[in-house]
């Protein structure tokens, strides 16, 4: 296999191009028993995905650098350019960027997750993909809760929240990303370190809270799981990055359904589109996404789309969900993006998954993922379709921070 180095640092002016990057989350995968031996990828109906990758470049990069935890945070910086060592600095600042939140040196932003444990197990890192308006409700009674405690919280979307501790200077805590342990017992996975003992009484306290909250209360009477603790994780401060139109000379728009990349996209300086029933989760509105990113490509150089699906059908341990997902992501995003592209002169489109989340295990992994991108002006080199197996004939982007400038490059 080729390593590909390529050098950074230098502006790319790209006036006359037109840019799509689609992100399918947590897209690769392993072989499965369930789909013939094949990945999600190689059992998936994706001709256009195929197309792109038959027409270009494939190969695989190192999105998640040695010491990292597999995640979408730290594997979405490296993919658009941004070292990890210089500016990751935990996953909830990035999250809260979008909501202006900030920590100053006395303070610490943490992801909250709702969760569902039962018997000592993760049984649910999602409780359930609670409801918005549960979310809201649960949130508004946790402050009034915590009022002689200096922590905010801060309603996400969904289980997706945050956290802003104060007086917490001295603190060197260590936590677990709840969707890393999965009907595992959590008593393994407590806080740790300097500080911890805070940080497990919080979360002791809001289980006292969540027993015999209203809203578990209704979701008993209906047969739902109830949401049993907050699981505290990523945390950190935020760090100022470089915008993305300063370092590649392009205009971008962004559409997703999760904060994650909403911080990612304020961050650096990208516009965000927002698209009516866009969840974060299997059921997102995948034709209005690829609508809207079509529609945008008329205002912005790069449109970027983000579809959460198929990291979530890794995690719920779905093989079909996770093909179907693949399938409507080509369908309904990637089509009508080349579509739209090849009608535009000149033009690229890249397709990177973050990371696998591996159906057999339901979580996330820091082997390399495939990507492949194809262009009016990129030369087929491997003309395979774009499955993992064919990608690890393919290149290899080690560091995979400069994928980016490859893509704008080639």
């Amino acid at each position: 296999m080729k390593k590909l180095k390529v050098g950074l640092g230098v502006s790319i002016s790209n006036d006359a191009m037109k840019y799509a990057i689609v992100l399918p989350d947590g897209a690769a995968d392993e072989p499965l028993p369930q789909l013939g031996g094949r990945t999600p990828l190689e059992a998936a109906n994706i001709p256009y995905m195929d197309w792109v990758s038959m027409h270009g470049r494939l190969g695989r990069v190192v999105t998640v650098p040695k010491g990292y935890t597999p995640g979408t945070d730290v594997a979405t910086l490296t993919l658009f350019g941004y070292d990890p060592h210089v500016y990751y600095s935990g996953r909830a600042p990035i999250e809260a960027a979008v909501k202006g939140l900030t920590a100053g040196p006395d303070e610490l932003i943490f992801r909250c997750n709702f969760v569902t444990i039962t018997d000592g197990l993760m049984k649910d890192f999602t409780a359930g993909h609670i409801s918005q308006t549960e979310t809201e409700r649960l949130i508004v009674d946790l402050n009034r809760h915590f009022v002689d405690d200096p922590v905010m919280f801060h309603a996400g979307v969904s289980y997706r929240n945050l956290m802003l501790a104060s007086n917490v200077r001295d603190m060197d805590v260590e936590c677990s990303p709840p969707h890393d342990i999965p009907n595992q017992p959590v008593a393994d996975h407590w806080p740790r370190g300097t500080g911890s003992d805070r940080i497990r009484t919080i979360m002791d306290r809001a289980a006292e809270m969540l027993r015999d909250h209203e809203v578990n209360r209704i979701r008993r009477e209906r047969g739902t799981d109830p949401v049993t603790n907050i699981w505290l994780w990523g945390h950190g401060r935020p760090t100022k990055m470089e915008s993305f139109a300063s370092r590649f000379g392009c205009t971008g728009a962004v559409i997703t359904g999760v904060d994650i990349i909403r911080g990612l996209a304020v961050s650096w300086g990208m516009k965000l589109i927002e698209v009516p029933g866009a969840t974060g989760y299997i059921d997102t509105n995948y034709a209005g996404k690829g609508a809207a990113a079509v529609s945008a490509l008329d205002e912005h150089d790069l449109v970027v789309v983000h579809v959460e699906a198929p990291d979530e059908a890794g995690h719920l341990g779905d093989a079909d969900a996770k093909v179907e997902a693949l399938e409507r992501i080509d369908e309904l995003i990637v089509g009508p993006l080349l579509d739209k592209l090849r009608r535009c002169g000149e033009w690229k489109m890249l397709i990177a998954p973050d990371h696998p989340t591996p159906v057999t295990t339901k979580a996330h992994s820091a082997i390399p993922p495939p990507f492949c991108f194809a262009g009016s002006a990129v030369q087929a080199v491997q003309k395979r379709p774009f499955t993992e197996s064919a990608a690890a004939n393919g290149i290899m982007v080690d560091p995979g921070h400069e994928l980016m400038e490859l893509f704008f490059r080639a």
